[in-house]
């Protein structure tokens, strides 16, 4: 899919979190609108792709905007935001990024998230959760360990499933051995590291796989669709092609039934290090 680009100054890049991230973080911060991944595995089923005040009519994954000024904006923002957020959440934290990928492709020649970063070296959220689909984020480690220095912060890296591929939908934007290894070399490094297991799809060796990501990060969050994508029963997902290639791939996998029983297979691998939807995006672990 050709993907048209453009640059744009935005007034705000900071965004008062609400609906799903209230009770993660107190803002979200996209340094891009659209995602280049949409057209990858990851995209199929992407809550964003339904939001036309984002989207603006156009195909999910068929156009970047480049925020050429996300930097420069959260310094200007910093300091009203960061007062807002201690008063009414109890402290400034910021998710990096909640309808886009910090790490896209394009971000090695652009630079745009590696400048919100060094940003927010010079002025410090409280905290930060860092989101990505990609191994890419391997690229950031010295701004992610110097800004560890000075917040809290943590790197959730999404690996849905053990599998690279389900039947008719395309591969993802990386390769799960490569995100493992990516979240292995984070922890390593003395970084946060947590796997989003988000959205759950098929799991063909649960066993195996939570093993995998109880040697590489130190915890795991599981959401599955019905709740996780901001619709009630997962009704924006159900209009997409995601769910009939989860059937096909594991009958009874669209259920939340499924997401229990490998929240169980996490728990008996990596007890206490294991959270539920929005509760474990928080960074609270119940199981």
């Amino acid at each position: 899919m050709a993907i048209r680009i453009d640059e744009a100054e935005v007034r705000c890049i900071l965004t008062r979190a609400s609906g799903y991230l209230a009770d993660v973080s107190s803002h979200s911060l996209q340094p891009y609108r659209g995602c280049s991944f949409g057209g990858a595995l990851c995209g199929v089923g992407c809550y964003v792709q339904h939001n036309g005040l984002l989207t603006r009519g156009a195909t999910w994954g068929s156009f970047l905007e480049v925020r050429t000024n996300a930097a420069e904006s959260y310094v200007a923002q910093y300091a009203r935001e960061r007062c807002w957020a201690r008063r009414a959440r109890g402290r400034f934290s910021v998710f990096l990024s909640s309808s886009t990928d910090p790490f896209l492709p394009h971000e090695r020649r652009l630079g745009i998230t590696a400048r919100v970063l060094a940003a927010m070296l010079e002025h410090p959220p409280d905290a930060v959760i860092v989101q990505t689909h990609t191994d890419a984020v391997v690229a950031a480690l010295p701004a992610l360990r110097a800004l560890s220095g000075v917040c809290s912060l943590r790197v959730h890296i999404s690996i849905e499933s053990d599998r690279d591929s389900l039947p008719g939908l395309p591969p993802p934007a990386s390769s799960v051995a490569r995100r493992l290894a990516a979240a292995r070399t984070l922890r390593k490094a003395g970084l946060r590291t947590v796997i989003t297991v988000a959205p759950l799809l098929p799991i063909a060796a649960p066993r195996e796989f939570f093993a995998a990501i109880a040697n590489a990060a130190d915890a795991v969050v599981i959401d599955h669709y019905i709740e996780g994508d901001g619709s009630p029963n997962g009704a924006r997902t159900e209009r997409t092609r995601l769910p009939a290639a989860m059937e096909a791939t594991l009958p009874g996998s669209t259920s939340l039934a499924y997401r229990e029983r490998m929240v169980d297979a996490a728990a008996a691998i990596m007890p206490g290090r294991v959270g539920i939807g929005r509760e474990g995006f928080a960074g609270r672990y119940a199981r």
